[in-house]
């Protein structure tokens, strides 16, 4: 069936606008139709869709329901790497970290700098994924692995909705990687475990331990129906395009493309207003929607972070500095004494349960003293 032009033409209109109104709503928290609306277009596009079924293309809005149950995950190797990050657990690393940084880049023959400027952005508890962009659509969704392979989550990615299908704009690189963190929000964990208390199915321990199960699904129609959410924090393979020189515009490029990025990211300079800046995240964290474990300070202009280079398995130019672990109080309700295969005895609490560190902990090993 040919298809009229005038057709087309509502099509790619449509799937236009919903694309513009899911970044509105999913980017910048700021969306400019109600519900209702959005609902109208995307039945629209729907119906024409069907209509003409030779029409509907894979980054169309209307393909995110998943596809037919898996019989594995592929492993598939990272065209570049995914590197962990190193951790400071006191002020006095960051310290050290920023001095490496100031006597490697004199070293180098760059001028001097005296106060390093540092990307600070919370550091999300969830997994981590690249996703591939080529001509601005979607072909590829990978899980980090062991960094160098991962997992091939094509398909669950597609179903989550703040992940653009297409990117927003024409200017976007012939192959664009991002990388980013899939999270559970908090309020989503809740409802999620609530529901699963009323099937009488088991709940979940945490919101990472959530998403990390929700998107590694065999059926991606479970996968749909599971809260997640991806934050980008950065970039991989790039090829057709040139980024901006500092990392903190590179975020605002992604954003433009329809990318989610925090909004808790600050540009600071020297140690001093890391610490500040990580002070003041730690205060808010209970009031963030997502679990945090601590703020990445990453040096922020890519031509020293190229210069600063990597070891084997994190980069030089970026620290997570880690929260202290949560503490609560709770009630001791009883004590038991458990027998070990040796004849060892335990003496273990049992707790009124209480959530700390994402985790609700109703027993714990005591010791004597």
């Amino acid at each position: 069936m040919t298809v009229p032009a005038k057709t087309m033409q509502r099509i790619q209109a449509l799937r236009d606008q919903i694309r513009h109104h899911n970044a509105r709503y999913y980017v910048y928290d700021a969306p400019e139709i109600p519900d209702a609306e959005y609902d109208r277009l995307m039945r629209s596009l729907q119906e024409l869709e069907a209509r003409y079924p030779e029409t509907v293309s894979i980054d169309s809005p209307t393909q995110r329901v998943g596809a037919a149950p898996l019989e594995g995950f592929v492993s598939v190797k990272h065209q570049l790497p995914m590197l962990s990050l190193n951790n400071a657990f006191s002020e006095q690393e960051v310290h050290e970290f920023d001095r490496r940084i100031i006597e490697r880049l004199a070293k180098s023959g760059e001028p001097e700098k005296t106060l390093i400027e540092y990307a600070a952005e919370p550091k999300l508890d969830g997994l981590a994924i690249s996703l591939r962009y080529e001509q601005g659509v979607l072909v590829q969704g990978l899980t980090r692995g062991d960094g160098r392979s991962g997992e091939d989550v094509t398909e669950n990615i597609r179903t989550i909705e703040s992940i653009p299908l297409k990117l927003l704009g024409q200017n976007y690189p012939d192959v664009l990687e991002v990388r980013g963190e899939i999270v559970m929000p908090k309020a989503g964990f809740a409802a999620l475990n609530r529901r699963q208390i009323k099937n009488n199915e088991k709940t979940f321990a945490n919101p990472r331990n959530a998403a990390a199960g929700s998107l590694r699904q065999l059926d991606p129609r479970v996968t749909r129906t599971r809260p997640l959410e991806m934050y980008c924090y950065g970039v991989g393979v790039l090829q057709g395009a040139e980024l901006p020189a500092t990392h903190s515009a590179v975020l605002q490029q992604l954003r433009h493309w329809g990318l989610r990025v925090s909004q808790e990211i600050s540009v600071v300079r020297g140690v001093a207003e890391c610490l500040a800046c990580y002070n003041a995240i730690q205060e808010r964290r209970a009031q963030l929607a997502y679990e945090i474990d601590g703020v990445v300070y990453k040096v922020n202009d890519l031509a020293d972070q190229q210069i600063l280079g990597q070891v084997a398995r994190a980069p030089r130019w970026a620290l997570a500095h880690k929260f202290p672990a949560e503490e609560e109080l709770t009630t001791l309700l009883d004590i038991d004494v458990q027998v070990g295969r040796t004849g060892k005895l335990t003496p273990v609490a049992r707790l009124q349960p209480v959530f700390v560190g994402g985790v609700t902990v109703t027993n714990a090993t005591l010791h004597n003293q």
